[in-house]
Parts: C-alpha cells; structure tokens; sequence
C-alpha cells in the first residue's frame, strides 16, 4: 500500500464524501439484515399456523384465525417491501457519494500528472514513448480510481455487512453460525488465488496496451515519413502481430476468468447444503425453527459477494499499486 499513500491527500479534500458515504453502507446493510429476519418470523408463523389449523379445521374459529394469519403475513410482506426499498436508497447515496468521490480523485489525478508533464525536461520526453504517457494519464489512473471508488466501496460494505451478519447469527445459534460460515474462508482464499492470477495477466495486458497506443501514436504523428518512405504494409504488418499478441493475452486472461463464478457458485452451494443439513438436525432437536434455517440461508447468500470480493479488491489494490 506504499506507493498509494500519494492519493491519501484526496480523501482528506474530499472527507464528507467518504464520511457520508460509510454512513450510507452501514445504513444499507442494516435494513438489508432486517430481512431475513422478518422471512424466519414468516416461515416460524406459517408453521405454526399449519400445526393449530389441524385442530382447528371446522369449528367456527377456523375462518378468523386464516384472516388473522393472513394479514400477518401480509404485514411480514411489507416488511420486507420496505426494507428492501430503504436499502435501495442508501444503496443509491452512497454509490452518489464515494463513486463520485473517486470520479472527483480521477479528476485531480489527471490534471496533477498532466502538470507534472508539463515540468519535465527534454531529456527525459525523448527518452520515453509518447504513448507510454498516454497511458499513464488514462489507462493507469483509470486503474487508480477502481481502488478509490469500488475497491473502497466493497471493502467497507465487506467489514459493516459481515459484522452485522454474523453478530445476528451468532445471537441464534452458535454451532449453527460455525458448520454454515466454514466453506466460506476456503472461497475467498480460492477467489484471492484466481485474482491473484488475474492481476498479473491484467499487468501484462497493460504494458502490451501501452505498445499499442505508443505504436499509433508515433505512426499517426509520423505519417508522413512513414508515406514517404513506402513503410505503410512493414508497419501494418508490425501492428498486426502486436494486436495478435494483445488478442491471445486478452483471451488467456478471459479463461482464466472464467473460473471466477464456477467457484463461487460451487462453494454458495455447498455452504447452503450445510447449512440445511446441519440446521435440520438442530431443529429436530428443538435448538433452531425452520425459519431460522431459512433465515441463514438469505444470510450465506448476503454474504458471499462480499467474502468474494476480498480476493477481487486484492486484485484491484495490487493493480492501483
């Protein structure tokens, strides 16, 4: 992290922004574990209601219990409606505070590079590319501005999120929480491996992106040497076999991709089974409901972007850097 404590002034310019935008994450988190909760209190009433509707089936009181079940499901229903719907709009605020915030860091990062170009001597701007600069103020501060703004932003929603989460369902069941969050540690440290991998192939793709603008740059710029002297197919031809290198280079690192949502969805899976079988045995032993086991579902399903995206924030920290 060294080489980015440069962009650390800017989070100090731009303090409201990040301030008012941890809050946001928080805030959206809160509301969105707010609905499980109210699925468990749905599933546990439905339960119920099922095993009380057998004794009560004919007698007069059987039609007022159904509309008393009815309209709590009803209010569970909308519950859920407007948590979602509260959760939505913080999502919205927050990506309006810290995503801008990074637009705005782009901004400052590009004038200061281009100023700094500015002040560079002879020596030094004809001993590199034109294009090389050229990707610098684009294609590398792009890369910057990934770690500044969804980098920052999954990082923070990854902490507040698994805090909240697993303090909820640590307050339900303890055994449950460990057998459920167990695939969880493997995902992310397979997911940290595949970016990992990601991030030098990324590395590789941006030098060969760098030949590439440098090579246009100085045939555009030098078209007419390149006329004069009959060197239109030579260059042609060169240019082809740097586009074929940065084609096989682009495709390798779209297979290595590839494994990115196979894994996770293995591992979703396997968390989920377990998280059922465990749980079923728990509930015939009294210890949880069903809706618990519902509810820890939603939870493994709440939590396996975030888990994931530890290892693609590393990937895009090491890229930034």
């Amino acid at each position: 992290m060294k080489h980015l404590k440069h962009v650390n002034k800017y989070f100090i310019k731009y303090k409201w922004h990040l301030l008012l935008g941890i809050v946001f994450v928080v805030g959206s988190n809160y509301f969105k574990v707010l609905i499980p909760q109210a699925v468990r209190e749905a599933i546990d009433l439905v339960v119920e209601a099922l095993g009380l509707h057998g004794f009560m089936r004919g007698s007069a009181s059987a039609d007022v219990w159904e509309s008393t079940i009815g309209r709590s499901l009803m209010y569970y229903g909308l519950l859920v409606f407007a948590a979602a719907i509260i959760t939505g709009i913080f999502m919205y605020f927050m990506r309006q505070t810290i995503i801008v915030m990074s637009r705005l860091i782009e901004y400052d990062l590009r004038d200061e590079i281009f100023k700094h170009y500015t002040t560079l001597d002879q020596a030094f701007l004809r001993k590199n590319n034109t294009g090389d600069f050229m990707s610098r103020i684009s294609e590398d501060v792009s890369k910057v501005r990934m770690y500044l703004g969804p980098g920052l932003l999954y990082t923070i929603n990854l902490v507040s999120l698994f805090v909240l989460v697993i303090y909820t369902m640590f307050q339900v069941n303890v055994k449950m929480t460990f057998y459920t969050l167990l695939p969880l540690p493997l995902l992310s440290v397979s997911i940290y491996y595949v970016s990992s991998i990601i991030n030098r192939k990324s590395f590789i793709i941006q030098k060969q992106l760098s030949a590439l603008t440098s090579i246009a740059q100085e045939v555009f710029s030098g078209i007419r040497v390149v006329k004069s002297y009959v060197q239109e197919k030579s260059l042609g031809d060169y240019f082809d076999e740097e586009t074929e290198s940065y084609k096989r280079k682009s495709l390798d690192l779209a297979r290595v991709n590839a494994y990115f949502f196979p894994l996770m969805i293995l591992m979703i899976g396997i968390s989920t089974i377990i998280t059922i079988y465990v749980g079923g045995l728990l509930a015939i032993r009294g210890e949880v409901s069903a809706g618990n086991i519902a509810e820890f579902v939603i939870y493994v399903n709440m939590l396996t972007w975030p888990v994931t995206a530890i290892g693609w924030i590393a990937s895009i920290v090491q890229q930034a850097e």
